[in-house]
């Protein structure tokens, strides 16, 4: 499905707001708590996704924009660590919705076409990319996100479940990327 702002893009719009939701005026406890080795808390999750909001996603669809296929910058995956410890959730939540607005303004703005979606960039590792394939990670990201932060909160619980574990999919162990 083609990235359309009224369509699927209204999930990047309803983002923020879902993710509050969910997460403010938990205790720090349930927020900094992670699912296993090398997996990340909400907290971190919510500071990812602002480190993104600064440095991913607006960045390359302005290159892409600027044309010349030029090559992205590297994302740093750790890039929000700092951010995280400085900030509390409720701050860090605020923070994303307000980068997200300001973003999807910039986005509304360049009154995008079918033909911009056909523009290319190169990614460091993945090669050449469209801005149409740009925008529905974009979508796909904000989602793998929302549930990575169900994951940790619903792992939380995972002995009180007790045998129940076993038809819960969402406490299976972290699959290795």
């Amino acid at each position: 499905m083609r990235f359309d702002l009224d369509g699927t893009g209204q999930i990047l719009a309803r983002t923020p707001g879902v993710i509050r939701t969910l997460l403010d005026g938990l205790p720090d406890e349930l927020a900094h708590a992670n699912y296993g080795s090398n997996t990340w808390s909400p907290h971190e999750v919510v500071g990812h996704l602002i480190h993104g909001e600064k440095t991913d996603w607006m960045p390359r669809l302005r290159m892409i924009m600027k044309g010349g296929e030029s090559t992205f910058e590297p994302f740093d995956r750790d890039g929000h660590k700092s951010l995280c410890r400085e900030k509390t959730t409720s701050e860090l939540l605020s923070l994303f919705s307000t980068l997200r607005e300001s973003n999807l303004a910039e986005l509304r703005s360049l009154k995008l076409t079918t033909t911009d979606f056909d523009r290319r960039g190169r990614h460091p590792a993945l090669g050449p990319v469209t801005l149409g394939q740009l925008l529905a990670t974009w979508v796909v990201h904000d989602l793998n996100h929302t549930a990575q932060i169900s994951k940790a909160l619903a792992h939380q619980h995972r002995q009180e479940v007790g045998p129940w574990e076993a038809y819960l999919s969402i406490l299976a162990p972290p699959a290795p990327r």
